[in-house]
């Protein structure tokens, strides 16, 4: 499992490892691991490209920076090292003045501003996890040169300028830099993973400089991988049969809205589930004829508060905000069936005190619910500003899982999972090609499915979301997308790739 840390963990991680190590193992160990990473990346340019300028600020992130320069002017491979170093009036550290020292011992040259040559690889050493104030002055305008030049990047550790907890650019009106890849030290950091994090941290790479942080610091939040969900990875039996697989029902198609739930109906059937289900408020939506199996139902006519338990309710795509829909929610959320309650079914849970309330107690019945909110959603949910939700994306989740007792799926770059007393877990795959209309429902049907076919609710929220990204990434290989991608084409990849991955833990 990649385990994720916070910046106050990640501080006491290096205090513990540096209390049995000589001073500056660690600096010299992350400046030799970016020389290494810096070479590899520039090993196949031509001779006259070859070339590395590193920006190194005044603190430690720059002693690794510096560290780097000096490995990479001592090697032999023909390397014309650049350094541009921002010395700050502040006091640094011994290390970091050992590091400068090694750096002006060798070959490398020391510049003052940008060089009007593009450089083979720029490696950023300005700033680490512990900014806590926006770039300004010297080093925003830098940054800001940098980025508009969009030469390639390796960011060591963090990006800088961007907040390691969050995924934030630091300051309402920061700047961080863009990189193609970074080099994270000690352990891997939530802010690499989710929000702005994905565009300006690149390809992540991770070097523990030796040190297990995992016996060092309980990790509370972890990436998402197969291996949270691998054990309901089985082989469909020979005697089973379509009750096998659980029913799931999608609740919503207001007049005008009724594509919604059919998407979501595909997609659940497309990830197996034995029998699916669409009730709608419209009355005129009766019939999907690319999927015929899919069947169709008045809302008006189910007792969803009498659904049995083994049956899986999908409410929200296309809902509406009426006093249908709202009578509807109220009905499902007292009854027994595990539901993932979905757009428009948050919006009215977010609208009515007593539906909030009905939600919240379904825990304590045993009754499971997923929650899949956009940032828009989530901020109605906890009453706060969408701002606020993005501010921290991880707190947001856990607030939510905590306030109303479920399983929650905040959704966007780096979807988030939380559950009440477990890891948070962030989502690293998927791509801008999810960001479209549709998307969201199918998500909501493929977790209904899962859900239906006996995944127990965290499990079932983790393997959606990661199928549903590896599903967009799949077709993008495909040459379909991001752009133009659209929601319906998902499900067909969804069933390739779960189908593969049954096949692979049966094959293990």
């Amino acid at each position: 499992m990649k385990f994720l840390y916070t910046v106050a963990q990640l501080r006491a991680i290096e205090r513990a490892a540096s209390a049995t190590l000589p001073a500056g193992t660690l600096m010299q160990r992350a400046g030799q691991a970016a020389a290494n990473v810096a070479l590899a990346l520039i090993a196949g340019l031509p001779k006259e490209r070859r070339s590395v300028l590193l920006l190194a600020g005044p603190g430690n992130n720059g002693g690794d920076a510096l560290e780097a320069a000096a490995n990479l002017a001592h090697t032999n491979a023909g390397v014309d090292v650049m350094v541009l170093h921002l010395a700050g009036s502040a006091r640094v550290s011994g290390e970091a003045a050992d590091a400068l020292a090694r750096a002006r011992a060798t070959p490398a040259r020391f510049i003052d501003a940008l060089p009007e040559r593009e450089p083979g690889l720029v490696v950023d050493g300005l700033f680490g996890i512990g900014l806590a104030r926006p770039l300004d002055g010297a080093a925003r305008a830098l940054v800001e040169a940098l980025n508009a030049r969009r030469w390639p990047v390796l960011a060591l550790d963090v990006p800088s300028g961007l907040d390691a907890d969050t995924g934030t650019v630091v300051g309402p009106h920061g700047v961080a830099v863009n990189a193609l890849r970074t080099l994270t030290f000690l352990a891997d950091k939530p802010g690499l993973h989710t929000l702005t994090g994905r565009d300006h941290a690149g390809q992540v790479q991770l070097e523990a400089l030796g040190v297990a942080a995992g016996e060092l610091a309980a990790a509370t939040m972890c990436l998402n991988s197969t291996e949270l969900f691998a054990e309901q990875l089985r082989p469909r039996r020979h005697d089973s049969h379509k009750g096998s697989f659980g029913d799931v029902m999608i609740v919503g198609g207001a007049p005008g809205m009724s594509g919604a739930p059919v998407l979501a109906a595909r997609c659940a059937l497309y990830a197996g589930a034995g029998r699916v289900i669409v009730a709608a408020l419209d009355g005129g939506s009766g019939f999907d004829s690319v999927h015929p199996e899919i069947m169709f139902r008045l809302a008006a006519d189910q007792h969803l508060g009498r659904t049995s338990n083994q049956e899986t309710l999908v409410i929200g795509p296309g809902l509406g905000d009426s006093a249908q829909a709202m009578g509807l929610l109220a009905d499902a959320l007292a009854g027994d069936a595990t539901i993932v309650l979905d757009a428009d079914g948050l919006n009215l849970v977010a609208a009515s005190v007593e539906l909030a309330q009905r939600l919240t107690a379904r825990a304590a019945h045993g009754h499971a619910t997923v929650l899949t909110p956009h940032p828009l959603e989530a901020a109605r949910l906890l009453g706060i500003s969408t701002a606020e939700v993005q501010r921290d994306r991880l707190a947001t989740a856990a607030a939510l899982a905590t306030r109303y007792q479920a399983v929650v799926v905040l959704k966007g770059s780096g979807s988030i999972i939380a559950a009440p007393g477990e890891v948070a877990v962030i989502n690293a795959n998927g791509n801008p090609g999810l960001a479209t209309g549709g998307s969201g429902d199918t998500l909501a049907g493929l977790c209904g499915a899962l859900l239906a076919q006996g995944w127990p609710a965290r499990q079932a929220a983790c393997g959606a979301v990661w199928l549903h990204g590896a599903a967009a990434d799949r077709l993008v290989e495909q040459g379909v997308g991001p752009i133009g991608l659209t929601a319906g084409e998902l499900p067909l990849a969804v069933r390739a790739l779960l189908n593969a991955l049954v096949a692979q833990h049966a094959a293990s």
